[in-house]
């Protein structure tokens, strides 16, 4: 009976790593702004977050300078902007491995 416990651990432990590697490869467009300014999220300053299926998460991986002037009138601090990223969720994290801020649209 362990050994078939431990087996079917094993298969889900494989499932998990298979779906979270898939998962990094995939491009997607989503909302990247100030986690507090524009999000309204919980924090110390000012941090880059990206907002996915309407739900917004802190983003580890690139910071919120690398991008421009946060507090500049198209800032991630004063806009919500579109950005190209490939990564995945870790608890309440968005791990990035490719973050690509898109031009700003006009409308």
């Amino acid at each position: 009976m362990k050994k078939l416990f431990l087996l079917v651990g094993l298969i889900v432990s494989f499932i998990s790593l298979a779906q979270e590697k898939t998962s990094t490869k995939k491009k997607q467009i989503v909302e990247a702004s100030c986690g507090q300014c524009q999000f309204g999220m919980n924090g110390n300053g000012c941090d880059l977050a990206v907002r996915i299926d309407g739900k917004a998460y802190f983003v580890e991986g690139t910071d919120i300078d690398k991008h421009g002037d946060a507090h500049a009138e198209d800032g991630f601090c004063q806009a919500i902007r579109k950005a190209e990223v490939v990564g995945t969720i870790k608890d309440t994290v968005f791990v990035v491995t490719q973050f690509k801020l898109l031009p700003k649209t006009t409308k």
